[in-house]
């Protein structure tokens, strides 16, 4: 083995000294750290899937479709039916995980010499690949009950004049959503102090107890709503993210996308599973009230919890939070320290699982209370 670090390569500045983005996989009986949906799919499904990738690979001699034009119809046609604001194919592009789409947002309108901000704490994805491609990463504020400040934040858009605003409703790792008021006026804001792309990120957003922004999207050019097939799908391994905006917006991106960046066999596991929408949305609503309970139990035991509209809950407040992620772990639990000072993350599992994360945290109460 060679004993050159990182840092002893020629690797451009702004990554040196820094981490990649992961959280730890660990063999505990219950994992609740990656907001992971924990039901897997349904046999019929699994079916579909093998048969739709069976039909693909009898051509995988060839390229795939290189804009995904049969996926992005279906997916326009799943945000009309589940929001009620039309989509059409040429709004919606996709890629590999809503990463890759925030990539590739960043390639197109960020980069060297320009700037993107975000509203931390939040996911910390989208500072990390501002960073992969040169682009400046601008920290903005939020308030202590970790909404976003929309007095500070359209001072910190006005003195600093970014080309990227990143707004994620819900928040993750928070859990709160932001209301389409400030939304407006953030987006409001960036047009003001420069023409700016204002990407909302709404990975969680099949989660919440309100509506998608997608309705905002209308008359409004530079803005931009992302999402994912891993959360509200239980896709978390198929990696296919999308985005809806203007089509000016899905033809710039089109301009660094890799060639053929997705394969057939993905486009033809997304077009399975989007068939059997109505089957998967309703393991969603089965979260959402487990993801319920998780608050209304946390909250009865003592705990502090932010307001959840996402599949995971926010909980605290500890002197130490590291620790008290240890001690939930030697208890067979594995929940998430994302670094937020005082607080840990647990996402919303079976309700076996979620028993077993609450038997934890009960006894950490106890033995604190001691």
């Amino acid at each position: 083995m060679s004993d050159v670090r990182i840092d002893d390569l020629p690797v451009r500045d702004e990554l040196r000294g820094k981490t990649p983005y992961g959280a730890p996989q660990l063999d505990v009986p219950v994992r609740l750290n990656t907001n992971e949906n924990p039901y897997p799919l349904p046999e019929p499904l699994v079916e579909r899937i093998a048969e739709r990738v069976r039909e693909a690979a009898r051509h995988l001699n060839r390229y795939p479709d290189r804009d995904a034009v049969e996926l992005r119809t279906r997916l326009a046609r799943y945000l009309t039916d589940t929001s009620g604001h039309p989509v059409g194919t040429a709004e919606v592009w996709a890629a590999n995980g809503s990463n890759e789409v925030i990539q590739q947002l960043l390639q197109t309108f960020g980069g060297p010499g320009r700037t993107a901000i975000g509203f931390e704490p939040s996911y910390s994805m989208h500072a990390l690949i501002a960073r992969g491609t040169g682009t400046g990463w601008i920290s903005g504020p939020r308030g202590e009950d970790f909404s976003i400040d929309l007095e500070a934040a359209e001072k910190a858009i006005a003195e600093n004049r970014p080309d990227v605003v990143f707004i994620t409703t819900p928040n993750n790792p928070t859990g709160n959503a932001v209301p389409p008021e400030t939304v407006l006026a953030l987006y409001e804001a960036a047009q003001a102090a420069k023409p700016s792309i204002v990407v909302v990120d709404e990975a969680y957003v099949e989660f919440s107890h309100g509506d998608s922004l997608l309705p905002l999207l209308r008359g409004r050019p530079h803005l931009v709503v992302s999402r994912t097939m891993s959360k509200a799908f239980g896709a978390a391994g198929l990696r296919l993210g999308y985005l809806a905006a203007d089509p000016a917006v899905v033809d710039a991106v089109q301009l660094v996308r890799l060639p053929y960046h997705l394969s057939a066999v993905t486009q033809a596991t997304a077009l399975a599973a989007l068939e059997h929408t109505d089957t998967l949305l309703g393991y969603v609503e089965q979260l959402k009230a487990e993801r319920d309970r998780l608050v209304g139990e946390l909250r009865a035991i003592g705990y502090e919890v932010t307001a959840s509209d996402a599949n995971f809950v926010q909980f605290g407040r500890f002197d130490d939070a590291h620790e008290a992620w240890r001690r939930i772990l030697d208890r067979g639990v594995l929940v998430r320290d994302n670094g937020v000072p005082g607080w840990l993350r647990v996402t919303a599992g079976t309700p076996e699982e979620n028993d077993a994360f609450l038997d934890a945290v009960r006894e950490l109460k106890k033995e604190h209370s001691a």
